[in-house]
């Protein structure tokens, strides 16, 4: 289910929803909204989408719920153009980019184990 175009507040009357306030009937669970019981299907799925460009949602909203900001920058739609560019015109070069990437990732973590080591050689030097 979709709910478009959310404010700042969300309706109480949704509370049941977002907390999965299930009642067992026998076999089936029921949730109430309002002041009827209805039938709860586990494959259930309740998405809420917003326009407003930086909403701000209560803590209390905001725990009942995972918020997602799809919006782009123009600095990171501006990335992705010049790496499909770059990917359609020079493949090569993506490439070597990727592998890059790829490198610097690995030397991260190899500098990660290094400074953990240092730390640990301390804290054993210490005691």
């Amino acid at each position: 289910m979709l709910l478009e175009n959310i404010g700042d507040e969300l309706d109480p009357s949704l509370e049941p929803i977002l907390l999965k306030q299930l009642t067992k009937q026998g076999n089936n669970y029921f949730i109430k909204i309002g002041d009827k019981d209805i039938q709860y299907n586990h494959s259930f799925k309740f998405f809420l989408t917003t326009t407003l460009p930086n909403p701000h949602y209560s803590p209390e909203a905001s725990v009942k719920v995972t918020i997602l900001n799809f919006a782009i920058t123009p600095a990171g739609l501006e990335e992705q153009m010049l790496n499909l560019l770059v990917q359609l015109e020079l493949p090569e070069l993506q490439e070597k980019k990727n592998q890059i990437v790829e490198e610097n990732a690995q030397s991260a973590k190899v500098l990660y184990d290094i400074e953990d080591k240092i730390l640990g050689a301390l804290d054993e030097a210490e005691q």
